[in-house]
């Protein structure tokens, strides 16, 4: 696609999913946010969300301290988790396989461009998310996620640059919650952490529910229905474009 030729998309033409089936490891993941994030706010690209998981990592948020890391750098790579400082809010967080993780790069709307309402729309979606498979969640005062009576399931950090968005939601689906003995979740001394697997059981969704779920109520809630991009749908050429130059 040519410069010249090149469609330039609002916030109010369809937004695009991106799926991946094999866990991305988060430096690869930031590289492709950064590449989509400019390419929105140029406006070659429609609004876009990303659906992953990503191997053992812990991130921690533009302010938080070092030591919300509990374990040391030669223990961390023993067990084979990564450590990576983030321009995105909030504190230290773990991801892993078993977690659903989504990246929305969407410019906001005039009316929604306050970042509290944004981050309590991903609130409002793994709320929703969580109550498709019998979960009650919720709010907790001051705070920002999503709880249950046995712990958090759901983590948010997000950035804006230029009123679109990126980094964004992670929600415990099956993963080993050894991880986050790595860190002090959220910054929070004791703070205990679920999954949909340690309160369902048996019964727990497969991943591909929950991401059909999450994506469904994001479209709900942020007002974008999404289109999955796939062999028989495909996005835009830019972003797919995109897509394949900033993954190996």
């Amino acid at each position: 696609m040519t410069g010249r030729s090149r469609t330039l998309f609002n916030a109010r033409m369809s937004a695009w999913a991106i799926t991946f089936t094999r866990p991305v490891p988060y430096d690869e993941a930031l590289r492709l946010q950064k590449a989509l994030l400019s390419a929105r706010i140029a406006g070659r690209i429609p609004d876009t969300v990303l659906f992953l998981e990503h191997p053992s990592v812990i991130t921690l948020g533009v302010r938080a301290p070092d030591e919300h890391v509990l374990l040391k750098p030669a223990e961390l790579a023993k067990r084979k988790i990564a450590l990576y400082r983030t321009s995105r809010g909030g504190d230290a967080t773990w991801h892993g396989p078993g977690q659903l993780v989504m990246y929305p790069i969407i410019r906001l709307h005039a009316q929604e461009a306050e970042v509290h309402e944004y981050l309590r729309n991903l609130e409002e979606i793994a709320l929703r998310t969580a109550a498709d498979f019998g979960v009650k969640a919720f709010r907790r005062l001051g705070l920002t996620g999503a709880w249950t009576c046995s712990g958090k399931l759901a983590f948010i950090g997000i950035r804006l640059k230029r009123a679109v968005t990126f980094h964004g939601l992670s929600f415990n689906v099956r993963p080993d919650l050894a991880g986050f003995a790595a860190i002090r979740p959220c910054g929070l001394s004791g703070e205990r952490v679920t999954s949909l697997k340690e309160l369902l059981g048996a019964e727990c969704p497969t991943m591909t529910q929950v991401r059909r779920s999450m994506a469904r109520h994001f479209g709900e809630v942020c007002r974008r229905p999404l289109q999955f991009a796939g062999a028989r749908q495909h996005p835009p050429e830019e972003l797919e474009r995109l897509v394949n130059r900033n993954l190996r």
